[in-house]
């Protein structure tokens, strides 16, 4: 099961609520030996062995899950790039990572019961059987995802919950069976509006495509690449235009970009870094970068690139 995104939280009575983690989506069989396995359909128990064993210690044989693996921070935030850490490690670094670095499952559905498949079942219905499963689950490894019908709730969970890096929420409905591979969830995703320095563009400055933002490194005090914009509409671009400058050979950053920015070749053109603009990234995170694309609302011509937030904070 996926979800396709929403533009609102739905609301009726067969509406249930639940956080969207940012981590890996696996699903977990315990089938003689257990398994994990990615929506690739990559095998993940070798890199998770720590979560592996804590499945083995809560599923019966016969049973099979969909959820969330995991990484917790020391400061309580989903941590994507220590996750991404363990999801690359080799076999023996894993077992050492294991130990250092643990991670958690997120279990939010019930697939499979003593051999039983529950997927033409209603979410209900699963939901009630999983309930019962981890009842008598002592693995703290092994979390039982969060769930509401209340929108009032959801909200709440909505406005929070994005400081420790949940995305967002999905919507499903009570009724629906397991369809594997069909957009029949919502996910309704949290932006947030804070600032960030254009340090470069993808086009020209005076006809930007695309923008390169950064921030200042709260340690160093260095301008550092944080994100990448969507596509600029024609009046943004117009916009844009008239305040950016070619940069000189004096830059903080380099001619070319990592290939994780996404840029053909790492092409792109360095500007001054002195336009501040309003930008609308989601609680997503990775190694001191937004993941996603950020939205462009507006350039802040009243703000200077003193007045923006460090790192990734929203507001100082």
């Amino acid at each position: 099961m996926l979800a396709r995104t929403a533009e609102g939280l739905p609301e009726g009575p067969h509406w249930r609520y639940e956080p969207k983690w940012d981590g890996y989506r696996a699903l977990g069989e315990r089938d003689g030996g257990v398994y994990l396995t990615s929506r690739s359909g990559r095998r993940l128990d070798s890199a998770f062995p720590d979560v592996a064993a804590a499945l083995e210690a809560v599923l019966p044989q016969g049973a099979a899950v969909d959820g969330e693996i995991v990484r917790w921070s020391p400061e309580g935030r989903l941590d994507f790039s220590g996750l991404q850490r363990r999801g690359h490690a080799g076999a023996a670094a894993a077992q050492r990572l294991a130990r250092t670095d643990p991670c958690h499952y997120i279990v939010f559905d019930l697939l499979r019961l003593g051999g039983a498949e529950l997927a033409a079942s209603p979410l209900d219905e699963r939901r009630r059987r999983l309930e019962e499963l981890m009842r008598s689950a002592s693995e703290p490894a092994v979390m039982l995802g969060w769930q509401t019908s209340a929108p009032d709730v959801a909200r709440q969970w909505f406005e929070q919950m994005w400081r420790v890096g949940v995305e967002g929420l999905v919507a499903k409905d009570g009724r629906g069976r397991y369809r594997p591979g069909r957009r029949d969830w919502l996910k309704y995703k949290h932006r947030i509006t804070t600032e960030a320095i254009v340090g470069g563009v993808l086009g020209a400055p005076g006809d930007p495509r695309e923008l390169i933002v950064g921030r200042r490194d709260s340690q160093t005090g260095a301008l550092r690449v944080v994100g990448r914009s969507g596509e600029l509409a024609p009046a943004q671009r117009r916009e844009l235009g008239g305040l950016l400058r070619p940069s000189g050979g004096d830059h903080p950053w380099p001619e070319r970009l990592p290939s994780r920015w996404g840029t053909a070749r790492g092409e792109y053109v360095r500007v001054v870094p002195e336009v501040v603009v309003e930008i609308s990234p989601d609680a997503a995170t990775s190694a001191g970068r937004w993941r996603h694309a950020v939205g462009y609302l507006r350039a802040r011509t009243d703000l200077a690139p003193a007045d923006v937030p460090t790192d990734l904070s929203i507001e100082e």
